[in-house]
């Protein structure tokens, strides 16, 4: 990791890591005492309290880096952008795509409400989460002595396994912090004894991801196909608008995976890619038949970095470069789509044939030409959440090491030397890991024309 990028790892990741454990306890707190009253009140009172941790992203992208991102789209849609529900699919180009889902969500005043598809060992922001060990079965925690910290996880608890399969210990410095962070071991029982099924939904943004209703899928259709569709069943009463963010391709554009997608495409007799990957639609004609009656539109994004812009990355991000990117937004009405599925189907690999051509006019005149570009601004909103959570946690900071004269021995200096090699330690895998040359291989292999679509779905079900 490049040193400049380092010295604003560590300021940033505390501030984000901290933060992010707080809004942790309160959509905890809001899930036990609220959740069971009022669903609807709580989603709402979620969608504020989620906000106020994703925003310190978009100030990432907004005012640290200078991130310029020009939306491409008619008047109409781009009225109507956070006024109503929608499901979003999107080709996935860069390392930050996710990110510039939140900006666009967020200046569509719906980033608190914004979800995804994702599958479950994502790792997109491992503040705690990492995958070292995994192999090996993970580790244990050790038997808690005390009650401090169980009533409330206790009281989680009741909700049984629709909670307990998010939990995991990863990086535990003291039992303190393990009560603070988790609960005790006796509280959760054998819910917590290991990392061994390591999940995106760990503390800070996977606990956020789940309370605010993400939905976790493994790639393996055979276990995903119910879990989707009782997810996706649950967003039928949500009482403001949301997006949900499905990425059809599965992963990251890479040159590798391109040429895999073109070898299949060649030998199925489909429509060979040039900038795009082949879709993958199990997911997407579960969504569109469980969200049919009461999701009006699909917002049908396609992202491009412009010629005179380098590629936006996490790295990129820390160390404060800019970055460029276009965004072309057409919205489908969904009661246009096709009623069945084969048809649906069919439909989505044609938006992905129509996007390659978008794509290459874009690489020809280096600007979405058929839409005209709006002005988004730069909202100052973000600015505002990360100045306050600063002044706060440097206020509370302060407080505690003249509380507890930290800096004064040798022990107390050493213990903050190590955390935040820590924080940087946790944010260099996320920079790692964000990378779309690390991301999941395409597995795709020849198959005969007449079973083309099939043969592609068996494939991308098997893929990890």
């Amino acid at each position: 990791m490049a040193i400049a990028a380092a010295v604003v790892i560590v300021p940033l990741g505390i501030l984000f890591f901290v933060s992010g454990l707080i809004i942790n306890l309160i959509q905890a707190i809001c899930f036990v005492l609220i959740r069971p009253l009022s669903k609807s009140t709580y989603r709402r009172i979620n969608r504020l309290v989620a906000e106020l941790l994703w925003l310190e992203l978009v100030w990432l992208i907004d005012w640290w880096a200078g991130v310029k991102i020009q939306v491409y789209t008619d008047q109409e849609t781009f009225k109507l952008m956070g006024k109503e529900h929608a499901l979003v699919i999107c080709n996935h180009k860069s390392d930050i795509d996710w990110l510039i889902g939140w900006v666009l969500a967020q200046r569509s005043g719906c980033l608190g409400s914004a979800i995804a598809v994702m599958k479950k060992s994502s790792k997109l922001l491992p503040v705690i989460a990492s995958k070292y060990g995994e192999d090996l079965g993970g580790w244990c925690t050790r038997v808690g002595r005390g009650t401090r910290g169980c009533e409330l996880w206790r009281s989680i608890r009741r909700v049984g396994d629709s909670f307990f399969p998010h939990v995991v210990f990863e990086l535990v410095m003291s039992e303190m912090v393990a009560s603070l962070l988790f609960g005790w071991k006796n509280c959760f029982g054998k819910h917590s004894s290991s990392v061994g099924n390591l999940l995106s939904e760990t503390a800070v943004i996977g606990w956020s991801m789940w309370f605010s209703e993400y939905l976790f899928l493994e790639r393996s259709w055979a276990k995903d196909e119910s879990t989707l569709k009782s997810g996706l069943q649950r967003l039928e009463d949500y009482p403001q608008p949301f997006w949900l963010a499905l990425f059809v391709e599965g992963t990251r554009f890479t040159q590798a995976k391109l040429l895999a997608a073109q070898e299949y495409a060649a030998s199925a007799g489909l429509p060979v890619p040039r900038n795009v990957l082949i879709p993958r639609t199990k997911g997407f004609v579960s969504a569109v038949s469980q969200m049919r009656s009461f999701v009006p539109a699909i917002y049908d994004i396609t992202v491009a970095i412009p010629k005179s812009s380098p590629a936006p990355t996490m790295l990129r991000l820390f160390k404060g470069q800019p970055s460029v990117m276009h965004v072309h937004i057409k919205r489908h009405l969904m009661k246009d789509l096709p009623e069945t599925d084969e048809a649906v189907a069919q439909w989505c690999k044609d938006i992905f044939v129509v996007k390659d051509a978008l794509l290459d006019k874009h690489v020809a005149e280096d600007t979405f030409s058929d839409q005209e570009l709006q002005d988004t601004g730069r909202p100052i909103k973000s600015l505002l959440v990360v100045t306050s959570w600063a002044c706060l946690l440097i206020y509370g900071a302060l407080k505690f090491l003249h509380w507890s004269s930290l800096l004064y021995s040798w022990k107390g200096i050493a213990f903050s030397a190590v955390g935040m090699a820590l924080i940087t330690f946790l944010m260099n895998i996320l920079i790692r890991f964000s990378q779309s040359e690390r991301s999941t291989p395409a597995k795709i292999a020849p198959a005969k024309p007449k079973n083309g679509g099939e043969h592609l779905e068996t494939i991308s079900d098997k893929q990890h």
